[in-house]
C-alpha cells in the first residue's frame, strides 16, 4: 500500500494539515497510521465529508494548555479575550500572535477553530526553540526532558539545588553558542527551569544569562507529556518565527485577526518585569507598536491589544488613552500574577484595544 503524508493529504483535498492530523485521530481516514509524531495517509484514501465550518466540537480535540508558566500569561483574561475573538467574520481565516509566549489565547483559538494559517512569533530565541522543538520532535523533547523529571523529584533538597544550578549552567552555556538548528536539549532544560525555578519566572541579565534561582515546588509537574503531545499535533500547520513584532507585516492581511500582547508597561516601578530577553520595552517601544497597530489597521486586519493600565497607579496617566485614540479600550479586571509578596496579588485593571 502507498502512502502519503499529512501534508500532501492536505494539498490534494484543499484544507489543512492540521485538520489533516485531526480527522487521522478522529478515525475518519480509514488505514492511517501515526509514525512517531506524523499521520501517513493511503495514497488512495478519499477525503472524508466534513460540513464542519470554523468550530470545531468539545469531543473533537483534547484541550491543550500553555506547556511554560510566563509572566503575563493570559489564562487568567481568557473569558475577556474570548468576547472579542472575530471568527463569526466568516472571512477572518488567519491568525498572528507576534509576542507569543505562553500561548494561552493561541492554544485556546487552535482548540476550538479551523484556520487556513496561523503565525506565531517572539524575540526571545529560547522560547522560539521551544515551540519548534515541541512541533518537529515531540519525542526528541521528551527523551530529554523525562529523565530530567525523573532525576529530580526523588532526591532531597540539597541534591536538588545541586542539580538545578547544574542544568541552569549547561543552559546558559547551550544558550551562549550559535545554532540555528532546534536545539531539543535546550528547549527541555527551557522546561525544566520554567517548571523548577523561583515562580516559574524567565529573566536574563544583561549579558543574556537566565538567572532565575530555584523554587521551592515540592513535587512539579515537569514533564506533562499528554499536553505537550497535544500541543506538538496542533502546532503542526503552524508559522512559528523568531523576530521582532514588525516581520508579521507581510503575513497579515483583511483576512487576519491579530492578537499583540507586548511586555507591559510598569504601573510602578517595583513592577518593572519585562526581562524575557536582553532588549528592552520601554515607551518609545510601546509608541512604535502602536504606530504598528495603525499601519496594519490600515490593511483591514482585526486586531486586539493588551497592556497595563497606568489609571491604577496613576488617573491623570493618560498615555496609552492617546497612543491609541483611534482605537476603541476596554478596561478589565486581572490580578498581579508574578509578585514575590503573595499579600501584593491583587486586583488591578488591565487594557484590552481593539480596531472593532
Amino acid at each position: 500500500m502507498s502512502v502519503i503524508s499529512a501534508k500532501d493529504a492536505a494539498k490534494k483535498w484543499g484544507i489543512s494539515q492540521r485538520r489533516v492530523a485531526a480527522l487521522c485521530s478522529e478515525g475518519r481516514i480509514p488505514n492511517a497510521q501515526r509514525v512517531g509524531n506524523m499521520w501517513v495517509i493511503p495514497s488512495e484514501a478519499e477525503k472524508p465529508i466534513d460540513g464542519r465550518h470554523l468550530r470545531y466540537t468539545a469531543e473533537e480535540l483534547l484541550p491543550i494548555k500553555p506547556f511554560l508558566k510566563w509572566a503575563g500569561g493570559k489564562g487568567q483574561l481568557l473569558s475577556q479575550i474570548q468576547e472579542l475573538y472575530p471568527f463569526g467574520d466568516t472571512k477572518i481565516k488567519r491568525y498572528a500572535e507576534p509576542f507569543i509566549g505562553g500561548g494561552a489565547v493561541l492554544f485556546d483559538i487552535l482548540s476550538k477553530y479551523e484556520l487556513d494559517e496561523v503565525y506565531i512569533s517572539d524575540i526571545n530565541a529560547e522560547l522560539i526553540n521551544t515551540y519548534r522543538a515541541i512541533r518537529d520532535d515531540v519525542d526528541g523533547l521528551i527523551n530529554f526532558l523525562k529523565p530530567m523529571e525523573e532525576k529530580f523529584i526523588p532526591i532531597e533538597i540539597e541534591e536538588r539545588k545541586e542539580y538545578f544550578y547544574k542544568q541552569r549552567d549547561r543552559f546558559n552555556e547551550l544558550k551562549s553558542k550559535e545554532n540555528n538548528n532546534v536545539d531539543f536539549e535546550k528547549a527541555a532544560l527551557m522546561i525544566f527551569l520554567n517548571k523548577t525555578c523561583f515562580n516559574g519566572l524567565y529573566r536574563v541579565n544583561k549579558k543574556g544569562l537566565f538567572n532565575v534561582p530555584m523554587g521551592g515546588y515540592k513535587k512539579p509537574t515537569i514533564c506533562d507529556e499528554k499536553n505537550i503531545r497535544a500541543v506538538s499535533e496542533r502546532l503542526q500547520n503552524v508559522n512559528i518565527v523568531h523576530g521582532d513584532y514588525k516581520q508579521s507585516e507581510s503575513f497579515i492581511d483583511s483576512n487576519t485577526f491579530v492578537y499583540f500582547d507586548p511586555p507591559y508597561r510598569p504601573i510602578t516601578e517595583s513592577a518593572s518585569f519585562t526581562a524575557y530577553t536582553e532588549y528592552d520595552f520601554n515607551d518609545k517601544e510601546q509608541i512604535e507598536l502602536a504606530e504598528f497597530v495603525n499601519k496594519i489597521n490600515d490593511k483591514g486586519a482585526k486586531i486586539v491589544v493588551s497592556n497595563s493600565d497606568p489609571k491604577n497607579t496613576d488617573e491623570n496617566d493618560d498615555f496609552f488613552d492617546e497612543i491609541y485614540s483611534s482605537h476603541s479600550i476596554k478596561r478589565v479586571d486581572a490580578s498581579r500574577m508574578i509578585n514575590s509578596n503573595g499579600a501584593k496579588r491583587g486586583k488591578i485593571k488591565e487594557l484590552l484595544i481593539s480596531n472593532f
